[in-house]
């Protein structure tokens, strides 16, 4: 589990341009799960996440991964590094050995390990992120951005971690791109029973992949529930400069207009199936 308790962090303490980024987050994450973070800019997802690896102390508060309270003094940051792996936004960027296995293999090296086993963790996580082993030889920079973005991955899942948390995974990928990389998460997520969260400006994204979410606002937990719940709650979400996925919009606006609906429709897929039992329920009258 992750846990955060009374989570505080302010920039620049006594600064002039000190701010208070977070106020008391208490969160739980139950092993396994897929979470997204949501918010507008400025309402401390990203500062969050940063915390749940050990990037950033916080001012006050605890966060605890697996028992472990990581802000208690003496504590191995870099055994939860391992344990927690964090894909910065545009991970790309970061790439900067000559081949592609020489950037997986960057993490595994510095953890002490021998050549074969950081072989072996490199060929596996190529293959979690369904990149071509012949890709492996080529330089990072000839790759197409959604390839850069999976090998960027891979050197984290290198790392055997058993939490994975990414930054706006999908900012910059085409149509085509973004796909591919909401299927390797959700892929990741069921074959290896792993923990995932994910911070997103896309409301669609987080309808197709995500179990939970948390809806983060001037620094505090605004709401944290299931997707169906959060989803039920728009109109709460527009107050604070957010929206929710286009089709619950639109069938939002047809059950004001007075249509008998579920109001937890956020997937196209599911409002299909909604559409279809209705127009079955007539055909039957």
């Amino acid at each position: 589990m992750i846990k955060t308790e009374n989570l505080n962090y302010i920039y620049q303490p006594g600064m002039p341009y000190e701010k208070h980024a977070l106020y008391n987050v208490n969160i739980e994450i139950p092993d396994g799960d897929f979470t997204a973070i949501i918010g507008h800019t400025g309402s401390g997802k990203s500062t969050l996440i940063q915390h749940l690896n050990g990037l950033i102390k916080p001012t006050d508060g605890k966060i605890i991964i697996d028992g472990t309270d990581i802000t208690r003094p003496g504590i191995d940051l870099k055994l939860i590094r391992k344990k927690v792996g964090l894909v910065f936004q545009y991970p790309e960027h970061q790439l900067f050995e000559e081949t592609v296995y020489r950037d997986i293999a960057f993490g595994p090296k510095n953890m002490g390990l021998d050549a074969d086993e950081i072989k072996d963790r490199v060929m596996e996580a190529a293959r979690l992120v369904n990149l071509d082993e012949a890709i492996l030889e080529k330089s990072p920079f000839d790759l197409s951005g959604g390839q850069k973005r999976r090998a960027a991955i891979a050197g984290v899942l290198s790392m055997h971690p058993k939490i994975l948390i990414l930054d706006e995974p999908t900012a910059g990928l085409d149509p085509r791109g973004r796909d591919s990389l909401l299927r390797l998460l959700t892929s990741l997520h069921e074959r290896l029973n792993m923990t995932i969260i994910f911070v997103s400006h896309s409301m669609e994204d987080v309808a197709r992949v995500a179990k939970n979410i948390i809806v983060m606002n001037k620094g505090t937990v605004f709401m944290h529930g299931s997707v169906s719940e959060v989803f039920e709650r728009g109109d709460e979400l527009i107050n604070i400069g957010l929206n929710v996925p286009q089709v619950t919009q639109l069938f939002n606006k047809l059950i004001k207009m007075g249509a008998d609906l579920p109001k937890d429709i956020y997937t196209v897929k599911y409002a299909v199936k909604i559409l279809n039992e209705k127009m079955k329920g007539k055909e039957h009258v």
